[in-house]
């Protein structure tokens, strides 16, 4: 009798038939809609499946599911009752809820499996730099390690739950507390956290040792909507400083001309680097903030405006190397931003090449200065040629404030 007077109540009441209309009118207007890229001049869906690729699709199904769930568990309780009234034995519960654990195990193991079968070749890339590999090697055993513990738990939990459901064959033993098995559950977990945290310390200080090395190689990387900026070091090694509030339409960057390390400065549209070489990257953003990411060099850091970071990294596999790896004759590393940064975001992408150190010469002896002939005009620059000796000496430039 209760659960028709709760039915009825459901019936009666507004706040529950309005949640109810809401959501076919919500259900409604998923399943009839399509978007035009789907559907032909005629209005025949092109791609059928295209329709039921959304977010809110699947939001609706999951609800769905719980509505059935609901009505059907509804349905058996009623179905019980109506035994009992008639004097009849009732479900056994125990065995039902029991025989819906083993099931679920089953169902669950075998989505785990087909997790790491089917959506395992979605991981990340082979890595392509020295820090790279021991990420790598921190990931796989963190995962390792967690995929032991959620076997043995899940197993045990649903297990047990299945093997010693109730019965009037025996009673539940009360076991209020064994000193033992806390000490064995508490201090197992306690060995294995503390064993990936000091091993993710210091994998973490080697990847962000900041210990400035002969030899690095210093690259501008400026984030704005919706490119990235190159600058790298002229023929004197050093980058110059930049300012925001000398920004132009000429000088996007808004590189500050009287500090003459600036002079050499060079501009590119490819991020090429020498192999086993230490790069430092120097990350910067205009306007919002941006993700600098490059995959397969397990490189992310975000471009903050206002607060420049960097990041160092060795790459050790070169791009022809790489594609030689993938057998993909067009392989080429990309730069990434991974923050939804606006628009026009997915526009953010650079091409990154690893090359040899010959063949960065080679490139670098090529690239154009930052420092053009209409931003010399535009900064009131003036070149002389003072004569020494009847000779001309080297041209120098001069900033006329």
């Amino acid at each position: 009798m209760n659960t028709f007077k709760n039915i009825q109540q459901v019936k009666n009441s507004k706040k529950t038939l309005s949640l109810f209309a809401v959501f076919v009118l919500f259900g409604t207007d998923l399943v009839m809609a399509q978007s035009a890229d789907t559907a032909v001049a005629g209005g025949t869906p092109t791609d059928k499946s295209a329709m039921w690729l959304s977010v809110g699709y699947y939001t609706l199904l999951f609800f769905v599911a719980c509505l059935c769930v609901a009505i059907f568990g509804k349905i058996l309780k009623v179905y019980d009752l109506s035994l009992k009234m008639q004097g009849k034995k009732g479900f056994n519960w125990n065995n039902i809820m029991g025989i819906c654990c083993a099931i679920f195990l089953i169902a669950a193991g075998y989505g785990a499996y087909w997790s790491f079968t089917v959506q395992g070749s979605m991981s990340l890339p082979e890595a392509a730099s020295v820090h790279g590999v021991a990420i790598d090697d921190m990931f796989t055993l963190t995962t390792v390690l967690t995929m032991i513990v959620f076997v043995l738990t899940q197993v045990a939990l649903f297990g047990f739950a299945f093997l010693y459901r109730g019965s009037d064959k025996r009673k539940a033993y009360y076991y209020p507390h064994n000193n033992t098995i806390e000490k064995i559950w508490t201090v197992i977990p306690a060995i294995v956290l503390t064993m990936l945290v000091v091993f993710g310390f210091f994998t973490w200080q080697k990847v962000m040792d900041t210990t400035p090395e002969k030899g690095d190689i210093n690259i501008d990387i400026t984030g704005h909507q919706f490119a990235w900026e190159l600058r790298y070091p002229g023929p004197d090694g050093k980058l110059g400083n930049v300012n925001y509030t000398l920004y132009t339409p000429l000088n996007i960057l808004g590189i500050d001309y009287k500090d003459r390390n600036s002079f050499d400065d060079l501009k590119a549209d490819t991020l090429v680097l020498p192999l086993n070489k230490s790069i430092r990257l120097n990350i910067h953003a205009q306007d919002v903030i941006h993700s600098v990411y490059l995959p397969h060099f397990r490189v992310q850091l975000n471009a903050v405006p206002g607060l420049p970071t960097f990041f160092k990294f060795v790459p050790t596999i070169t791009t022809a190397d790489m594609r030689a790896r993938t057998d993909n004759p067009n392989f080429e590393y990309l730069l990434y931003c991974n923050k939804i940064c606006g628009g026009s975001h997915y526009n953010m992408q650079k091409v990154v090449r690893v090359v040899t150190q010959a063949e960065y010469q080679d490139w670098i002896a090529r690239q154009k200065p930052y420092l053009t002939d209409k931003l010399k005009q535009e900064l009131k620059f003036a070149t002389a040629k003072p004569a020494v000796g009847g000779q001309s000496s080297s041209s120098r430039l001069a900033l006329n404030n």
